[in-house]
């Protein structure tokens, strides 16, 4: 069992969530929704979440597979649905750039397994009706500023 606590703590919205080792995490609703930007929108912590739980999962395989990381970052864009309550992710592609000495062809199995067996988090957004799909980039430009 895991226990996480979330109290509001900053204007109508403003919400803090701490885990059981102190971590905390800020949220807030947009300035359209009545919110101060206090934090992250809730539902952006469930992509910051599948890109953790992915990117921990690929680096696990990798490293079982001696491939060397020298660096790894994400990028995630995710559209959700438009004039639905709730409004789900409805398209999530993410875009995985990895530099080092790795090979490609192990570095796109590991990141197809994270998203179709591994990633709880994906795996709980497509059951949600999410369409997940990826690029991996090894060793190439980067993208992370685009």
């Amino acid at each position: 069992m895991i226990e996480i606590n979330v109290n509001r703590i900053e204007g109508d919205f403003g919400f803090e969530a701490v885990d059981v080792n102190g971590h905390i995490i800020k949220m807030d609703t947009s300035p359209e929704s009545g919110g101060i930007n206090f934090g992250i929108r809730p539902m952006q912590v469930l992509l910051m979440g599948m890109g953790g739980c992915s990117g921990i999962d690929i680096v696990m395989i990798l490293k079982k597979q001696r491939q060397t990381i020298d660096n790894f970052s994400m990028k995630i864009e995710g559209e959700r649905e438009s004039d639905k309550e709730p409004s789900l992710w409805r398209n999530v592609k993410i875009v995985f750039e990895l530099t080092g000495t790795i090979d490609i062809d192990k570095a796109e199995r590991a990141c197809e397994l994270s998203m179709k067996k591994y990633c709880s988090v994906a795996e709980t957004l497509r059951r949600g009706g999410t369409n997940l799909t990826w690029e991996v980039r090894v060793n190439e430009p980067s993208i992370s500023n685009s």
